[in-house]
């Protein structure tokens, strides 16, 4: 499962209202609390983290509070008094992240609120679904073994890393053009551990080497060595492509578009960041139409279509580009989308 299905997942999980609890598997840097957040959000909800490796078990379960006795008795009894970082009311999504990193006392005060949705005198609210994630034994994680008992209760999902999702999520979180075109070329380094390096490839480091970019500071101390060396050769071929602010301006006749596909690659990724308006991806369409090859039309069209609607811009894209017949073939599967 991609970081795209697992949100569909998660909103059909959602809208339903299907209390099951769900453990969301996969390795470090992928961004599955983000994702979980992400889905939160979408749906108007509340969103708790709470990372068990790093609480105790009174911190889930609470403190016990003496209460006295009433007239009559002769001993009082003990409370118990739940944490405030647990929720109370409304609707939302409690996620347990790195259960499998935390030790075994700790999981199986987790199981009671996973199982029962209670513990101690604290009862979840009906509205609030319960979602676990951890990291596998291959991922070099320091995990526990989950108890066959918590597992059982658990549907469970394995995420991995992937381009596509990522280029969604970086386009919208304005991760670099470079970054993104880079990925896009070589996307097995989007992921890559590395056991003998500190700093090795993931969606989260490659954010975090993007700021770095921006920032003029190198990024091999995010990725890696190797990812950094392979990056900044990268480079290189953005400083042969074509003026990108020519072609967005509809003047771009005698612009050929790049023979090798590394600046093919670049050429399209930079595009399509830089289109922020209908009337520029009009001029896109027609300069990729006249000098590039169907598929990389195709490409474009594509995540065009999803930035605009994720802007809320669909209708002022349909008005621009659905009377152009030459264009509007290459939207063939988005005209439903462009409709609405």
């Amino acid at each position: 499962m991609n970081p795209v299905e697992l949100i569909d997942f998660l909103e059909k999980l959602i809208s339903k209202n299907l209390n099951i609890s769900t453990m969301i598997w996969g390795p470090p840097g992928i961004g599955k609390s983000s994702i979980v957040a992400a889905a939160a959000e979408k749906a108007g909800i509340d969103f708790i983290d709470l990372r068990l490796s790093q609480l105790a078990p009174t911190d889930l379960r609470g403190l016990p509070v003496p209460v006295h006795p009433n007239k009559g008795e002769e001993y009082g009894i003990s409370k118990w008094y739940p944490p405030e970082f647990l929720p109370r009311e409304g609707k939302g999504i409690l996620f347990l992240d790195e259960l499998n990193m935390a030790p075994p006392v700790m999981q199986g005060v987790a199981q009671q609120l996973i199982l029962d949705r209670k513990i101690g005198s604290y009862k979840v609210p009906e509205g609030w679904i319960i979602l676990s994630a951890g990291n596998r034994k291959e991922d070099r994680a320091s995990v526990f073994e989950m108890p066959s008992p918590l597992a059982n209760r658990f549907i469970h999902l394995e995420v991995e890393a992937n381009y596509e999702s990522f280029k969604k999520y970086a386009v919208n979180k304005n991760i670099s053009e470079e970054v993104t075109s880079f990925l896009a070329f070589r996307p097995k380094l989007l992921h890559s551990m590395k056991a003998d390096q500190k700093a090795w490839p993931s969606p989260r480091s490659w954010e975090m080497a993007s700021k770095l970019f921006n920032s003029g500071i190198p990024i091999d101390i995010a990725v890696g060595e190797g990812a950094a060396s392979e990056f900044n050769s990268f480079l290189n071929v953005y400083k042969r492509i074509p003026n990108l602010e020519i072609i967005l301006k509809g003047k771009g006749k005698k612009i050929k578009f790049p023979k090798q596909i590394s600046g093919q690659w670049a050429t399209t990724t930079g595009l399509i960041y830089r289109s922020k308006n209908a009337h520029q991806v009009k001029n896109v369409f027609t300069w990729l139409i006249e000098n590039s090859t169907p598929e990389w039309v195709q490409l474009y069209a594509s995540d065009i279509v999803n930035t605009f609607k994720n802007n809320g811009k669909l209708s002022e894209l349909a008005m621009c580009v659905m009377n152009d017949p030459i264009i509007i073939k290459y939207f063939k599967g988005f005209e439903e989308i462009l409709n609405k």
